[in-house]
């Protein structure tokens, strides 16, 4: 089942607090909404996909704990963008300082920032395309390190700021740079 955009502007403009009530009261679809306010209505992954994810977020768990430098979030956390989208990454990272300048009360709902880092895990539901857009709006909105897994081609994309797209055919790794430093994530669990 693909993923379904639906333009209701021309109905009703949800207001942020609307959206993040829509999203608490179907907890079983995975929302998002894109900068012109499109709701983009995701189906839940399947068995291997979540799996997959949340070996990605144990890893990046591990490695934060270790260096408590952030905040780790899965795919169920929100991020309202600078450019007015919400989203969800699949496994993310923000900066511990970033973290604690929000208030108590930006931390229960939809955060107001975007991730220092986020990993986007192609499920056999996800657009090639729509992803890369997805890839690009994040860095375009803060995000300062990024990785597209697509398991189908077992290829990474690498998005950072400034600079071009790396795509990496079948790593057995991928390390963290300057964003996570000393952080690795090994693939070999992901393939």
């Amino acid at each position: 089942m693909q993923s379904l955009t639906v333009d209701f502007n021309s109905i009703i403009d949800l207001t942020d607090e609307q959206f993040y009530q829509l999203c608490q009261k179907n907890q079983n679809l995975r929302f998002e909404r894109n900068s012109t306010g499109e709701i983009i209505i995701m189906p839940p992954v399947g068995g291997e996909s979540s799996n997959r994810n949340a070996g990605l977020t144990a890893q990046l768990w591990i490695w934060n704990q270790k260096y408590n430098l952030g905040v780790v979030f899965d795919a169920s956390g929100g991020f309202k963008l600078p450019n007015g989208a919400d989203r969800s990454p699949d496994a993310c990272w923000v900066k511990l300082d970033k973290w604690n300048n929000l208030t108590s009360e930006q931390k229960t709902k939809f955060l107001p920032i975007a991730p220092d880092f986020l990993i986007e895990l192609l499920s056999p539901s996800d657009s090639l395309k729509k992803t890369q857009e997805k890839m690009q709006e994040y860095i375009k909105n803060g995000v300062r390190l990024g990785w597209s897994i697509n398991r189908k081609n077992r290829q990474v994309e690498v998005y950072r700021v400034g600079k071009e797209v790396e795509v990496l055919d079948n790593p057995d790794s991928l390390n963290g740079e300057d964003v996570l430093p000393g952080f690795l994530l090994d693939l070999e669990m992901i393939w």
